[in-house]
């Protein structure tokens, strides 16, 4: 056999070792070090999903800590766990799915109603200065009225069923959609519109078109306030007269002392406002992401 030096000059002779091994190549990142890049970067994107177990288990054992600490009664300031415990209990038996979808129900209900509402009022007051000028200081006037002092009164005109709850829910999320919109029409760049008009485009082109997108970041704005409103209004309907809903709920545990029926209906009025609002927010990314990549809406 030929010395491998001659060849392949400059190549080490033959030994009789193995020359079939490969040469050594340099291996991928570790599996668990992407794996952390990527936790990385979601916990850069929603540092407030990342932090939130840290937030909610530090509370609770404050909480848990000042019970013990002070030897609160039940009645009092439960622990934790009796709030767990009536939870389980409530949702075994059906009554707490029974009592949050009355509220719900309300909400959706106020919601639809109001929304709409404020939008085509909104609308026509944002294209009108005329209209403004006459019913501004009308709407303006019905927002000074607390809403605790109308719901007695509504409760007794309509009853103390869906209606007068659904009313009350109407009147609060109502104002901050319709002044969200009224701005939000106004600020279209008038050059644009005008633009749209001397392509002949229609009332309806017109609105899809330009009015539309070009307010709903300011349409949100408001619709973000009036979705927790909505849970506000629902509640303090319930407290003036009801019996079925969270609000209900609520004063029921007042009577009654049981402080972890009234910690439980609470719970579940935050969790409905939260998830209607982070739903809102996810609408807001998908139907303005136009916006979010710098592009128009003809893009």
């Amino acid at each position: 056999m030929k010395d491998s030096s001659i060849l392949f000059p400059g190549a080490p002779a033959d030994d009789g070792t193995d020359q079939g091994t490969p040469p050594a190549v340099e291996q991928p990142a570790p599996q668990n070090r992407r794996n952390a890049g990527r936790v990385g970067d979601w916990v850069a994107r929603h540092p407030a999903l990342a932090a939130f177990p840290f937030v909610l288990g530090g509370a609770l054992l404050l909480w848990e800590a000042l019970v013990r600490w002070q030897d609160y009664p039940v009645f009092i300031l439960p622990r934790p766990g009796n709030v767990l415990q009536k939870t389980l209990t409530m949702a075994a038996d059906g009554s707490l799915l029974r009592h949050t979808r009355a509220t719900a129900t309300e909400i959706g209900a106020g919601l639809l109603i109001g929304l709409t509402l404020a939008f085509v009022l909104g609308y026509w007051l944002g294209r009108s200065r005329t209209l403004d000028r006459i019913l501004s200081p009308y709407l303006v006037a019905s927002q000074t009225i607390p809403v605790v002092a109308i719901a007695p009164l509504l409760v007794i005109w309509f009853g103390s069923g869906l209606l007068s709850k659904v009313l009350v829910t109407t009147i609060m999320v109502f104002f901050p959609t319709l002044v969200s919109t009224v701005v939000g029409i106004r600020n279209v760049d008038a050059d644009l519109r005008e633009l749209m008009r001397s392509l002949r485009a229609s009332r309806r082109q017109l609105f899809l078109k330009l009015e539309l997108p070009a307010a709903l970041p300011v349409i949100f704005g408001g619709l973000k306030l009036s979705v927790i409103l909505a849970v506000v209004g629902a509640v303090v309907g319930e407290f003036v007269g009801a019996d079925v809903g969270l609000g209900f709920l609520i004063n029921l545990g007042r009577g009654v002392l049981d402080t972890p029926m009234i910690f439980v209906a609470v719970l579940m009025i935050v969790l409905l406002a939260q998830s209607m609002y982070w739903s809102l927010t996810l609408l807001e990314t998908y139907l303005l992401r136009w916006k979010q990549l710098g592009l128009t809406d003809g893009d």
